[in-house]
């Protein structure tokens, strides 16, 4: 079957430089440092080994601010940052961008902070290849705020967000991809369809992602960020290089010593991370390879107070979540107190006890 030729294909022998950026619409924004402001803050940071370790709360206070783009790891319930997310709804921001691959409870949890709390937290626009719950249903709160035009998205596939993460990483401003032509998709983001000047094919190009900060949860890492992940990779180490700042946890510090004698294990390096703060289940109720499960029934009375908003507009059982879940906590540790023992006992067990490598 053939595709109608998209009306953005250009020929790029023929455009150069800003010729190509003005036939797509309008010259590019970036929606966080561009390549040349990330390049200048990375090159400038910190190459020593200093211990990195910091509470959550002035982590938080230090890196997130407001208007900037906060890269989400992790993929769907999966070694997703939700300690992190916790602080920053408990801080507040205003004008944010939120930048992920595939993503449910911490994008959930924000957007429900900003339709509760909007002079408090607030998103301003989200790029994304998919916001939604897999099993457990799609999300409530991204129809809310996508049916009534609250947040800008740009929306790619979950290969074409990777790629532009991994464009950033390697201090690129954009890559060429093989999906996204021939569909609507096109529409919907702000890659640009261009003629190979190779083979004169179409060759999809989507721009590179460098959020402001990363959030990134992890299974273990040393005093100085070098990083361990098991299981799925969900792309943190391609947005931990994209960004010019990370904020780290982990499920526990290991030795340097440890780090050093399997190198090869070593997923995101000491140079990448800003923030490193230990904290046990800090993916709850997501999943942590080699720790725990995800907690089904904790996600879905979280998904049923969203909702129930969505469908009535009753804010009442949303807000008491926020309330007695993360604004009367003043630690993630507090947040965790709160689940009943035989919960946490039984998301531990159903991890099956997954091999991990941490001595």
């Amino acid at each position: 079957m053939k595709y109608k030729t998209s009306s953005k294909v250009r020929n790029v022998s023929r455009l150069k430089g800003e010729e190509i950026r003005k036939v797509a619409g309008q010259p590019f924004e970036w929606w966080g440092p561009s390549p040349k402001e990330a390049r200048k803050i990375t090159v400038n940071k910190q190459k020593a080994l200093v211990d990195k370790r910091i509470s959550l709360k002035d982590a938080v206070k230090k890196h997130i601010k407001d208007g900037i783009n906060i890269g989400i790891g992790g993929f769907v319930n999966t070694r997703v940052p939700v300690a992190i997310v916790h602080e920053i709804i408990r801080q507040g921001a205003k004008d944010l961008t939120l930048s992920f691959q595939s993503n449910s409870i911490c994008a959930e949890l924000l957007a429900g902070a900003m339709i509760l709390y909007p002079d408090h937290l607030n998103i301003k626009r989200v790029e994304l290849a998919w916001w939604g719950y897999e099993v457990i249903g799609i999300a409530p709160l991204l129809r809310h705020l996508a049916a009534n035009v609250m947040v800008q998205l740009d929306d790619y596939t979950n290969y074409g967000m990777s790629a532009r993460f991994k464009a950033a990483a390697m201090g690129l401003e954009f890559i060429p991809v093989r999906d996204h032509g021939g569909s609507d998709m096109e529409q919907l983001n702000r890659g640009i369809m261009i003629k190979s000047p190779f083979s004169d094919k179409n060759t999809y190009l989507v721009p590179a992602c460098y959020p402001d900060v990363g959030l990134i949860h992890v299974t273990a890492a040393d005093i100085y960020g070098n990083c361990r992940i098991f299981g799925p990779l969900c792309t943190c180490p391609e947005i931990a290089m994209a960004a010019t700042c990370n904020i780290v946890t982990a499920e526990q510090i290991i030795s340097n010593e440890s780090i050093r004698t399997y190198p090869n294990l070593t997923e995101i390096p000491y140079v990448a991370v800003d923030a490193l703060i230990e904290q046990p289940f800090g993916a709850y109720p997501g999943v942590s390879y080699g720790h725990y499960w995800f907690d089904m029934e904790h996600i879905q009375m979280f998904r049923n107070a969203s909702e129930e908003f969505r469908r009535s507009g009753n804010t009442v059982p949303l807000k008491k979540y926020y309330e007695e879940h993360i604004f009367s906590c003043k630690t993630f540790n507090d947040f965790l107190d709160k689940m009943p023992e035989p919960a946490l006992r039984k998301i531990k067990k159903f991890d099956g006890g997954q091999p991990i490598i941490i001595g």
